[in-house]
């Protein structure tokens, strides 16, 4: 069983965005970030730890500038916090091993899909493209991704 966890020399390759959201919680800027457009069936994996944390067959357009999922491709990777800054309660979601912040899970998802939305900041992701799931250990989450166009 493959042990995830955040160690220093993964922090310290962190570019300064990515340290400021995985690290600091940060927020990227909406429509910024390197995943919102991917279509490419594949899993976004937390950049720290290596943690699978979400699939591509998940993913939806929400329209909120960050990329969406319905749902974790693993729960237990995904820790759910009460976040009461910037004047508004909200549920945090966090790397369950890495600690990295994520981003934020709210109850406007599609309902016929769970009706939640992980709006997730792509600086906190690294994305295995499905061809090469196999070679880098998460084999076990090709059921959850969708075949190639």
């Amino acid at each position: 069983m493959t042990q995830y966890r955040k160690t220093e020399e993964a922090v310290a390759a962190l570019s300064p965005e990515e340290y400021r959201v995985t690290q600091q919680s940060g927020t990227e800027r909406p429509g910024t970030g390197k995943y919102l457009n991917n279509k490419e069936p594949g899993i976004y994996v937390d950049i720290v730890s290596g943690e699978p944390l979400f699939a591509s067959s998940d993913k939806y357009e929400s329209g909120c500038g960050w990329p969406s999922f319905t749902k974790p491709i693993e729960p237990a990777n995904v820790a759910e916090l009460r976040d009461a800054s910037h004047g508004m309660v909200r549920t945090e979601v966090r790397s369950a091993n890495g600690d990295s912040h994520l981003g934020h899970v709210f109850d406007d998802g599609p309902p016929d899909r769970g009706g939640l939305r992980y709006c997730i900041n792509s600086a906190s992701l690294r994305f295995v493209p499905r061809d090469r799931m196999e070679a880098e250990g998460y084999g076990a989450y090709l059921d959850q991704v969708e075949q190639p166009v």
